[in-house]
């Protein structure tokens, strides 16, 4: 057996459907009075909503939780959680106003209490991310790491058919990835595999029936899954490109991810054979054997209405040749090592929606 190293990461999780009415509660094991609602602009109703729940333990709702979080929007929130004297902040969304927290307790300390709405996993990790210039900086930290989370499918019955599977494949590429990272173990590989399966079996039963509970728990259970193994090893070519694609041409996160993940992984085919036969072992079940990894995640985005195209999701093809030079010049770890010509060619397919080719030369 590999020698390792296993990391835990400290946090409480509450799952099911309904649990989001322990709140009050939540809140007040972490020692907590006044707590301050993070949102996006369009779930500002939810945020009112959580804020409901606790009545007069919340101090207010800041409803601008927006993608790769700005540094200026972080300062913003950050200046008003002082100023509100918040000793909490619960971040009620996906990604993006996960990461917006984070940014409040990068500094502050404070702690976050999350209720994702979405499968992006970002509430499982210790990861910060946070734009300036054009230029996003990612960073682990534990102070960011929230405290608690609520995982209560109910809560994602209002997130759209569309983004609930590009939510999904996000959630795969973080386990994806760190089936093959360098400070891998088996204990992460399991989850990564058993999430990897529990998303791909939910995302088609989550298109054919919107409402389904038991479909999104599952989810939900998948992307529990996948974000502990995105807060627990290391990432690789897959996320450099998509922190390049989002911080530096503005794409939509879930979407990028979902897109690039198919020509990340054959990118790396050659280089991670093992990481690759469990992949699609848990993404093709019966037809592991005839379907490739890559070619696997490539037909489930496709397959259940998901763009497979940057080109559709606002990249311009002029901008590729800037965006393969920017993903070389810090490149993360990878188990191939990252050449230009190769990568410009991933991010010509993956422009175009061509399906993945193996061993891209």
């Amino acid at each position: 057996m590999l020698d390792f190293v296993y990391q835990a990461r400290a946090g409480r999780v509450v799952f099911g459907p309904g649990s989001l009415q322990h709140l009050e509660r939540e809140v007040l094991q972490l020692g907590a009075q006044r707590a301050l609602v993070l949102c996006s602009p369009e779930q500002r109703a939810t945020g009112e909503a959580v804020a409901a729940r606790l009545g007069s333990r919340a101090v207010g709702v800041f409803d601008r939780a927006t993608m790769h979080v700005p540094v200026e929007l972080a300062r913003e929130a950050q200046e008003l959680a002082r100023n509100l004297q918040a000793d909490c902040a619960i971040a009620v969304g996906g990604g993006s106003t996960v990461g917006l927290g984070k940014a409040i307790a990068l500094d502050s300390g404070l702690p976050i209490l999350a209720v994702p709405t979405t499968y992006a996993g970002s509430e499982m990790t210790p990861i910060f991310g946070l734009t300036e210039g054009g230029l996003k900086r990612t960073g682990t930290d534990l102070r960011v790491l929230p405290k608690t989370v609520i995982y209560d499918a109910n809560m994602t019955l209002t997130l759209p058919v569309g983004l609930s599977v590009t939510s999904g494949i996000n959630a795969i590429a973080h386990a994806a990835e760190g089936l093959y990272s360098r400070d891998q173990n088996p204990v992460i590989s399991l989850m990564a595999e058993e999430g990897i399966a529990a998303l791909a079996r939910a995302l088609p039963l989550i298109v054919r029936a919107p409402g389904d509970v038991e479909a999104r728990s599952q989810a939900l259970y998948g992307a529990w899954l996948c974000g502990t193994v995105l807060g627990s090893v290391g990432m690789a070519l897959h996320h450099k490109l998509c922190h390049t694609l989002g911080g530096s041409f503005n794409l939509p996160h879930a979407q990028t991810h979902t897109i690039v993940l198919p020509h990340a992984l054959a990118y790396n085919a050659r280089s991670a054979p093992e990481a690759m036969r469990r992949i699609s072992r848990a993404v093709n079940g019966d037809r592991a054997g005839e379907v490739s990894a890559a070619l696997g995640i490539y037909e489930l985005a496709r397959d259940n209405g998901a763009a497979i195209a940057l080109k559709d999701i606002g990249m311009k093809e002029a901008d590729l040749d800037r965006a393969a030079e920017i993903a070389c010049a810090n490149p993360y770890w990878n188990p191939r090592p990252i050449e230009l010509g190769p990568l410009r060619a991933l991010l010509q397919d993956a422009f175009e929606g061509a399906p993945p080719r193996e061993h891209l030369s």
